[in-house]
């Protein structure tokens, strides 16, 4: 029955298109059907779940076509400015919440409308085609704000504008090879910082020579960890580091050699003694491979990772005993996290911005957020979904603490944010033989990363 209404969609789609079918129409009827293309870019969407809701909105508008392309994160950017100085920008695309800014100038707010076609065919003899407009008011901020977790609010939300809108939310957890915990003793998978350290410590292997033959999580350095940005971000967070206010970068505020244990300085100690050789939870170095091939390669027992990993861990290490929990914590009273995601947004050159925004608003009602949630599995940035998602043994590890996930960065070039977090932990890192205190010279190195940050805004 799905196939037929399918075939009969697209049949009136074509008789829609060439001129047929709309006999008897005005002019104002036909010029509302005209036939409508929107190009869609994403980048880690489920394309199969986007591809199921085009048709279903297809069936419901069928003088519309959504094209949908999956483009690759680090060539986005570079096809996304051609295509708009060629004149053939896509009309809907999917941006990093922390791109908002990056992208604030090429693309539009969410209308306080929109007015779109419905066409139906009429139960006459005749089988005549009926148009009607239809107007929908758009979600507005004081309703996001209260239907959406917090971070959504703060990011998608400027000047009481909304530049997006999410299908999904993600946040870290903590994964970890079963077997490999087993196999050295460890019964239970840890809960704070204290018990981690004490796993990494059991779990670690070397050989004869120093050499890390089994590491216990790739944490410490930078390059060779693509979370390093978020790992260390949460660190300071949960230290209880302000790490902006507005556009000005504050997590170097206030450190001073005389405050040796200011919370900055103190997180990145914590993370950056994981590669030192010195210490007790010596487990990675920049020698070692990227930490996703490590995991995934079993050598390595625990992998700080974003829900949207696991499909990738689970495909490719099939006979991997896999198991996530919740990020360690510093205050469990005071639960902290960090989040990363994409929004949904329509391009400025869009000619067809209507069509394109109520694509949008089809895709983010709760039903559809709940049926893309659960069908691409990751947590969802609705509050009433919450509580179902926490009884999900993959996804509540994700959504343990969503509430109180924050999203510091809302400048225009995370890409160079990203890098200066990476040259500030390997200098932080690095080997020092000069006058200064050692204790001045890792301030002076966090003063600096901070304002290479403050130059992204």
């Amino acid at each position: 029955m799905k196939k037929k209404k399918t075939l009969i969609s697209i049949l009136l789609l074509f008789l829609l298109v060439s001129g047929f079918g709309c006999k008897g129409l005005s002019s104002e009827e036909q010029q509302a059907i005209k036939p409508v293309r929107l190009n869609y870019w994403t980048v880690y969407n489920d394309l199969g779940m986007l591809r199921k809701f085009a048709d279903e909105y297809q069936r419901q508008r069928p003088y519309v076509r959504i094209n949908i392309r999956k483009v690759r994160e680090e060539e986005f950017d570079d096809l996304f400015v051609n295509a708009l100085a060629d004149d053939v920008s896509p009309d809907i695309i999917s941006i990093n919440s922390r791109d908002i800014n990056k992208y604030r100038s090429r693309i539009t707010t969410v209308p306080d409308s929109v007015t779109v076609a419905n066409v139906s065919v009429s139960d006459s003899y005749t089988k005549e085609t009926v148009v009607t407009t239809e107007t929908t008011n758009m979600i507005t901020p004081r309703a996001l704000k209260s239907n959406f977790v917090s971070v959504v609010y703060d990011d998608v939300v400027q000047d009481d504008q909304i530049y997006g809108l999410p299908l999904a939310l993600d946040t870290m957890a903590l994964y970890y090879n079963k077997g490999l915990l087993d196999s050295v003793g460890i019964p239970v998978a840890p809960e704070n910082w204290e018990d981690f350290m004490e796993s990494i410590k059991e779990s670690a292997r070397f050989d004869s020579d120093g050499n890390i033959t089994q590491a216990g999580v790739a944490l410490g350095t930078g390059k060779n960890i693509s979370r390093s940005f978020d790992i260390l971000s949460l660190l300071m967070i949960q230290s209880g580091v302000k790490m902006s206010q507005g556009s000005a970068i504050t997590f170097a505020s206030g450190l001073s050699s005389n405050n040796e244990n200011h919370p900055t300085l103190s997180a990145m100690r914590f993370y950056t003694d994981f590669a030192r050789p010195t210490k007790e939870i010596y487990t990675w170095n920049e020698d070692m491979p990227d930490a996703l091939e490590s995991f995934v390669s079993n050598k390595s027992v625990f992998y700080f990772g974003f829900a949207y990993d696991y499909p990738i861990i689970k495909a490719r290490a099939p006979q991997m005993e896999l198991e996530v929990v919740p990020v360690p914590q510093l205050s469990p009273n005071e639960p902290k996290n960090i989040a990363n995601y994409f929004v949904e947004s329509v391009v400025k050159k869009s000619k067809n911005q209507d069509e394109a925004w109520d694509f949008i608003r089809f895709m983010t009602t709760p039903e559809k957020i709940a049926e893309y949630t659960t069908g691409a599995r990751r947590p969802t940035p609705l509050r009433t979904q919450i509580e179902e998602q926490s009884q999900d043994i993959i996804l509540q590890p994700f959504v343990s603490n969503i509430l109180q996930a924050e999203n510091w960065y809302h400048g225009s070039d995370k890409e160079s944010a990203e890098d200066a977090f990476d040259q500030m932990i390997g200098e932080y890192l690095g080997p020092y033989s000069g006058t200064k205190s050692d204790t001045q010279r890792k301030i002076e190195i966090i003063q600096y990363g901070a304002s290479r940050v403050q130059q992204s805004y």
